[in-house]
């Protein structure tokens, strides 16, 4: 069994297993960065193949995508032309000769700093990169999720995909890993042309609310907002002038901080 990231490196599937045709994350971003007062220049960090980029660029922003996959990238140059789009690790990045109004980063990306030295070094970097007064706009999974609660760890989640005559199967099973504070995910995928299976494996910081607002305010972040829904991966699906919940304990976290100390 070969070992391998099948979506990071065939963008084309990422957009079939994940698809997003009402832009609902591109969206969300765009009424958080309406709703408090952002500016124009938008980094995208982690930005994938490129489609919230692309409509935010739509929308008047200035935009720059950055990623650390290069098949991500030139996926997003080809398919969405526009925006600018840069090879960076979001774990230390350095962008201030920029500077940006306002940092993006979703879809949990945010999560693949395992470590605090690699929090850190995010945050640093934001902080670094962002204008004063500028926003930090990020999605996520919620650690508080898994505080108790067991139903995304106790069955294995299995999804099917077709493309150009292929069917893709995948199964999916995640583990908290509590030593390291991480959520460990292990996706077998198997396609009918003959081809072995693949295997692939990551994790995710386990993040939780509390810990989330000491980073930001040791980092001259004040949180705006910080909630579980509704959000462009809840349900019901989001809608443009939804107001945050109250409460931060369901799958998904969304967070809105201000730079309010540049150092």
């Amino acid at each position: 069994m070969s070992s391998a990231n099948l979506l990071t490196d065939n963008p084309v599937l990422y957009e079939s297993r994940f698809p997003d045709e009402a832009r609902l994350a591109g969206r969300w971003v765009e009424d958080c960065l309406r709703r408090y007062g952002a500016g124009p220049r938008v980094l995208d960090i982690g930005c994938g193949t490129g489609r919230d980029v692309a409509y935010l660029h739509a929308a008047g922003r200035r935009v720059v995508g950055a990623d650390l996959s290069e098949a991500m990238l030139e996926h997003a140059r080809a398919h969405h032309p526009g925006p600018e789009y840069l090879q960076a690790d979001l774990r230390g990045f350095d962008l201030a000769a920029r500077p940006f109004d306002a940092v993006v980063c979703l879809d949990s990306a945010l999560l693949y700093c395992h470590t605090n030295d690699e929090l850190d070094g995010f945050l640093t970097s934001c902080r670094r990169s962002l204008a004063p007064g500028g926003l930090l706009v990020a999605e996520m999974r919620n650690g508080a999720f898994f505080l108790g609660r067991t139903e995304l760890l106790d069955t294995a989640s299995v999804n099917e995909l077709s493309r150009q005559g292929i069917t893709y199967r995948s199964t999916t099973t995640l583990r908290v890993d509590r030593t390291a504070q991480l959520l460990r995910r292990t996706r077998v995928w198997t396609a009918d042309d003959g081809s072995p299976p693949v295997e692939q494996r990551s994790a995710w910081r386990l993040l939780f609310p509390q810990e989330l607002r000491h980073l930001l305010a040791v980092h001259g972040f004040e949180v705006l907002a910080l909630y579980d829904g509704p959000g462009p991966r809840t349900e019901p699906p989001w809608r443009e002038g939804d107001l945050p919940a109250a409460t931060a304990d369901g799958d998904r976290l969304h967070l809105v901080a201000r730079l309010t100390r540049a150092h």
